[in-house]
């Protein structure tokens, strides 16, 4: 073992690391180095750990790092880009289920009542209780939010009557039974109660999350983020470990900023997301929008090429139904083609692009699109008047105008590409299907926008040979 000490130093050199990282991954050019500073953060952490806190059972151990680092290692190389976001949603739940076992193991501890005593035990189990509140919450939040990415479990928001009555009194079924857990571990008991607020715990996860509609996903996974954080930091609380509860608020207080520039991205306040109802599963048909709103006018491939060629200034808004196609590589092909012939090729992102932050940057990264030319939709807005044919990949609810001229949308007040104020818009798409919130798409019926049907990679194969 080595001494104390050196893993308290770890621990620092860990946590800067950390910060590092959470740094680095705010931009793209930095991203890559943001990755490498977690991985070595996490490895001096983890050996730290072995070396420094284990005192035993080391083969127990070893054996648990070697199925958990080739399960991750396994899926690492097996998911597709279009899979990270239910991934994500998926690793989230095992931090909740952690907190949750590691919670259980050290009230179960026969030495726990020897080496806490008055204060310090009634301190102590209110640490264990919140662990696995908070754990058992992300728990199930997290796998009905992987279900709901995955297409396994309906996009659409389960509305049960009084449903806000229902989680009010989940909240004080948890808080009496807190109580209760606390006045019975004195006397060596509070199993019971810490059983049942789990499974208490467990329902208002799956409630709450299967009250979110489709289109406030992205909310819901960096929200999910957040909560993966506190459990781990709470865990922390529960087992002394310094590093665990800095790491842990790291995460935490970083998702929850997240989930914070979602809602704004949005227009949505974080409790009216909590509250869910907002959007329905992506499946929906075209008439669920409303009324018939005209004809749209189809192009093929040639002519979209040609429109393209002609073109000074494009602009290519990219939405999950590229992640879908898989896209992104002949999409770069055709930036590449289109920047050769003297073109002004530029990306416009939504912040909820996709089924999770950061998706579109990630795929379009992945297709080795130069970063200099993707902008934020905050950047670019404006510039939509000047631009002569806006390609839009796959997405539906980012640009869709009655965000901004209909108050009695679903989606009304939320920030879109206004990309109709261009010369030109070629949408691609599969059908006339609804996006994800479930409501039509008036930019598809103007006059100034072409339809381009079909899968999203095959279309745009066939257009970068007319070029």
């Amino acid at each position: 073992m080595i001494n104390e000490g050196i893993v308290n130093v770890s621990y620092i050199i860990a946590t800067i690391l950390f910060i590092l990282a959470l740094g680095g991954l705010s931009n793209q050019e930095t991203a890559r180095r943001g990755n490498w500073y977690g991985i070595i953060g996490m490895t001096i952490a983890l050996l730290a750990t072995i070396f420094g806190e284990v005192t035993a059972q080391y083969d127990k151990l070893i054996v648990a790092l070697l199925v958990g680092g080739s399960v991750g290692l396994v899926l690492a190389r097996r998911v597709q880009m279009t899979q990270m976001p239910e991934l994500v949603a998926i690793l989230h739940s095992l931090v909740g289920l952690a907190a949750v076992a590691v919670g259980f193991a050290n009230f179960m501890d026969p030495g726990r009542l020897t080496h806490y005593v008055g204060v310090e035990l009634t301190i102590h189990d209110i640490e264990t209780y919140i662990g696995v509140l908070i754990g058992a919450v992300t728990f199930s939040g997290s796998v009905i939010a992987f279900g709901k990415l995955s297409g396994r479990i309906s996009g659409n928001p389960l509305i049960l009557p009084a449903r806000h009555w229902l989680n009010l009194l989940l909240l004080l079924g948890s808080i009496y039974y807190g109580y209760e857990f606390v006045v019975q571990s004195v006397e060596g008991g509070g199993l019971t109660p810490l059983m049942i607020m789990t499974v208490l715990a467990l329902l208002f996860g799956i409630h709450m999350v299967m009250a979110i509609g489709g289109a406030d996903m992205p909310v819901v996974v960096s929200m999910l983020n957040s909560y993966s954080g506190w459990a781990a930091s709470a865990t922390g609380f529960m087992l002394g470990n310094d590093l665990l509860i800095v790491t842990g608020a790291l995460v935490g207080s970083s998702g929850a900023i997240l989930s914070y520039i979602m809602c704004r991205a949005m227009n949505r306040r974080f409790l009216a997301v909590i509250a869910g109802g907002f959007g329905t599963g992506g499946g929906a048909s075209a008439a669920a929008g409303g009324e018939d709103q005209g004809e749209v006018v189809p192009v093929d491939s040639s002519e979209s090429a040609s429109l393209l060629a002609n073109a000074k200034e494009v602009m290519i808004i990219p939405g999950y139904g590229m992640a879908v196609a898989q896209a992104q590589h002949i999409v770069h092909e055709i930036t590449t083609a289109l920047r050769e012939k003297g073109v002004n090729v530029r990306f416009g992102i939504h912040p909820v692009a996709g089924r999770m932050p950061g998706h579109m940057n990630v795929l379009l990264a992945e297709a080795k699109v130069p970063y200099d030319i993707v902008f934020e939709m905050d950047e670019i807005n404006e510039d939509f008047p000047d631009v002569d044919v806006s390609v839009i990949i796959g997405a539906n609810d980012i640009v869709n105008p009655s965000a901004l001229t209909d108050p009695d949308s679903p989606i009304a007040g939320m920030p879109v590409l206004e990309c109709w104020k261009g010369k030109v818009s070629i949408v691609l798409k599969r059908s006339m299907a609804t996006g994800y919130a479930g409501v039509q798409n008036p930019l598809f019926f103007l006059d100034n926008t072409r339809m381009l049907f079909g899968d999203a990679k095959e279309s745009l194969d066939a257009v970068f040979k007319a070029l």
